[in-house]
């Protein structure tokens, strides 16, 4: 009576709960110590007692194969059949790992596809470690994620055969599950992104700052600045820019003198043909006379540009000595005014016959 299932339980994929674990387990189960003694006449709310006070998990060890514990209670809650309610709250336990785990391995055993993958996935975020004994009854470490996985992926758990379950991506494509995302994906991200910011950073500082060369003023805008007092000063107090002024407009007459030279010497060529002795002759006496004519023209304006400087100084000298001496026979009185007028008329006339004998003129009478 003790060993049986209570008379309103439901059939677990299509069996008596019990008879998920095996008939050699269960046998052994019924004729241990732990059994008789701490598992008899165990309820839904005392189970949740005995489960705190489980140390490891596993199934049976030693040579006369000897259930642990926890797989005692698991039996147990097989017989008793507990409601889906306090199996969540086993699972969802955060205090008693051993209870979550006790939890767990029911929900693998009695429970759909569909509650294995809901309610046993979440515990995949669980790292606490968990003692477990194998058949030769020594101790190993491992995680509760570990322990979670080896439900939902092996055929075997604590030395039971676990009832098969749907694959999760044939749940995918019946959109009866959404798509899974792994804890360690989103960490890998993270990682990904913090190294990628501190690589941008860490290139930022390696690049040295361009500088940004200056602007040269175009000429344009050289143009269009107007020019500065200082300059203007300058352009009105330096005679050379004058000087130069006068010199580019004597080469540009230089250049209108020369050029009807050279038509009348391409004409002259034109006009004899560019055949025959005589006539080579001829163009080419034209053209040297041509030439001295050209070079005469030029020396005589040379000369008469030098001379109308000289001419230009000499006016500026002579006015000042009129100047002087008009002021100096203002002073002196009557007599000194006549013969300095004419003393001043002299030396204009004279000045003037100098400038007109250089330039070949005649000169003008006294």
């Amino acid at each position: 009576m003790a060993n049986r299932t209570v008379k309103d339980a439901h059939s677990v994929k299509g069996t008596n709960p019990q008879y998920l674990v095996e008939k050699i387990t269960r046998t052994r189960i019924y004729e241990c110590r732990y059994w008789k003694e701490e598992c008899f006449a165990l309820t839904a709310a005392l189970i949740v007692d005995k489960a705190m006070e489980l140390k490891y998990v596993g199934g049976v060890f030693g040579g006369n194969i000897k259930p642990v514990p926890f797989l005692c209670l698991l039996l147990k809650m097989l017989q008793i059949q507990p409601e889906k309610d306090i199996v969540v709250e086993f699972i969802k336990n955060e205090d008693f790992k051993y209870v979550r785990a006790l939890g767990a391995i029911y929900m693998r055993l009695t429970g759909t596809s569909i509650d294995c993958y809901k309610y046993l996935e979440p515990l995949y975020y669980d790292y606490r470690k968990l003692k477990r004994i194998d058949r030769n009854g020594a101790f190993h470490i491992i995680h509760m994620d570990e322990f979670i996985d080896e439900l939902l992926r092996e055929e075997r758990a604590c030395d039971i055969i676990l009832p098969r379950i749907q694959k999760r991506n044939v749940l995918e494509e019946t959109n009866v599950l959404e798509p899974r995302i792994s804890a360690i994906e989103e960490d890998v991200d993270e990682m990904e992104s913090e190294d990628e910011d501190e690589l941008i950073k860490e290139a930022k500082k390696l690049i040295p700052q361009e500088v940004k060369p200056k602007r040269s003023p175009s000429p344009h805008r050289r143009r269009r600045s107007p020019p500065r007092k200082e300059n203007r000063e300058n352009r009105q107090r330096s005679p050379g820019r004058r000087r130069s002024r006068s010199r580019d407009r004597t080469d540009r007459a230089d250049k209108r003198h020369r050029s009807p030279g050279r038509r009348h010497k391409e004409d002259s060529h034109k006009r004899s043909g560019g055949g025959g002795g005589s006539s080579s002759k001829r163009s080419r006496q034209e053209s040297d006379h041509h030439d001295r004519d050209r070079d005469r023209h030029r020396s005589s304006r040379q000369t008469s540009d030098k001379d109308r400087s000289r001419h230009r100084d000499k006016d500026k000298s002579s006015r000042d000595n009129r100047e002087h001496r008009s002021h100096r026979d203002e002073k002196r009185g009557g007599r000194g005014e006549k013969s300095g007028k004419s003393s001043v008329t002299d030396q204009e006339i004279k000045d003037a016959n100098e400038m007109r004998a250089k330039l070949g003129l005649a000169p003008l009478k006294l």
